[in-house]
């Protein structure tokens, strides 16, 4: 089997799906599973729609309105007016309505997954009607009986035995199947999901549990590059990234990779493939087993909008072992991301994303035991492979607020 993963970008409208169809044309369209994420922006539209559920229930229907408008557009662009997709989606955005009416959980993160989930269900249900329409026989598998994960809304831990199970049972190796990323469910059956950016997750989810071949996801970009191209110049396509170089890229952010993604692959030593939708017979960048990244030059990541927090102790004391123990069981209960560690004797600092929104009850209770000075909206860059040359002509003209160099990564926390 061969494992597709096709993104937000990749099925933004109809052209986007028309081009998937021709993906597939090309590559074949048996023994695969095709795994889609929710069109466009649709997840962040869905992200407002649960916000205004919380601040304002009476609107949140209303919110939800222009998502409906763009599907029922793109659906009216692929499909003759009498086509049964016209129900089926119409019917799941009914499904998610009633949500909205009925629903009596308070908490935030279980209505989340609950609503946003719809944009992936809606998605492939165009797709494998689609796909149907060319001439393409497909399966279409609801994520959520396939993955089975524990009850942690927005950030599920997956359930490995019992996903195995259900993945072996429900798909074969001779047929094209079509399913969602990003969402799962757990022992009540409830829908959650994987974290943002989960459906390159999912991809290799089900590699792992089929043995895949390969796992391939297509992207509107060559492959893997050395940098953003909307934030650097002169980015150059990686050829060839074994999966420690990967995963070290992925854990400073690199955003082609979700982070999770490589761990299973790995252990079964299943290349992954990134190319571009655009011209599927492209070589694009291999992740696999190789000795050195290809070429090898500097790779340049950037995490926007984080959160730089320095703290030391109230009395100058030493920062020592129990001190950097409260702050970390505080960053894990608030939910803060870790990205830059730094301390001294009587000082520590760290660069976290504040993605939940937690960051002032965190400083609250820090504020307790420590002195903390907190700058937001900074920057943090991570550099792989920089040379000492490549170093000094970044740092030109930065207000760099903390430099850390280990190894072959180099961190700078820059605001701007």
């Amino acid at each position: 089997m061969e494992i597709y993963k096709f993104g937000g970008a990749s099925v933004k409208d109809a052209a986007g799906i028309q081009n998937l169809i021709d993906v597939i044309q090309t590559t074949g369209s048996t023994k695969k599973v095709i795994v889609v994420s929710a069109m466009g922006k649709t997840t962040n539209a869905m992200e407002v729609v649960v916000n205004t559920y919380f601040e304002n229930p009476e609107t949140a229907k209303k919110a939800l309105q222009k998502t409906i408008n763009i599907h029922h557009k793109i659906i009216s662009n692929l499909f003759a007016k009498n086509h049964v997709v016209f129900k089926k989606v119409q019917d799941k955005f009914e499904h998610l309505i009633n949500f909205l009416t009925y629903n009596k959980s308070p908490n935030y993160d279980f209505v989340y997954d609950q609503i946003v989930s719809y944009g992936e269900l809606i998605s492939t249900t165009i797709i494998s009607a689609y796909l149907t329409l060319k001439g393409i026989e497909n399966t279409w598998l609801d994520a959520r009986k396939l993955i089975k994960t524990d009850s942690n809304y927005r950030d599920a831990q997956v359930d490995w035995e019992m996903t195995q199970h259900l993945i072996k049972d429900q798909i074969s190796s001779d047929n094209l199947y079509i399913t969602q990323g990003f969402i799962a469910s757990d022992s009540n059956n409830d829908t959650t999901t994987l974290g943002r950016e989960g459906s390159d997750y999912t991809g290799g989810i089900i590699a792992y549990c089929l043995n895949a071949q390969n796992l391939t996801i297509w992207k509107d970009v060559p492959g893997v590059l050395n940098a953003d191209p909307r934030v650097f110049k002169n980015t150059v396509l990686l050829e060839k990234i074994p999966y420690e170089e990967a995963i070290e890229l992925s854990f400073y952010g690199a955003s082609v990779i979700h982070p999770k993604t490589l761990q299973p692959l790995q252990r079964k030593e299943i290349p992954l493939f990134v190319k571009p939708f655009l011209d599927p017979k492209a070589a694009g960048t291999a992740v696999s087993n190789t000795l050195e990244l290809t070429p090898l030059v500097p790779c340049y990541i950037v995490k926007k909008e984080q959160v730089l927090i320095s703290l030391s102790s109230l009395d100058f004391s030493f920062m020592m072992e129990e001190h950097i123990s409260d702050v970390f069981k505080l960053l894990a209960m608030h939910k803060m991301k870790v990205d830059l560690i730094q301390n001294s004797a009587i000082s520590f600092s760290v660069c976290v994303d504040n993605k939940f929104k937690r960051l002032t009850s965190l400083v609250d209770q820090l504020k307790g035991k420590f002195k903390v000075s907190v700058t937001e909206n900074v920057s943090l860059y991570t550099i792989r492979h920089a040379t000492i040359k490549t170093l000094d002509q970044f740092e030109k003209e930065k207000n760099i607020l903390l430099k850390q160099v280990a190894g072959h990564s180099a961190q700078l926390v820059v605001k701007l």
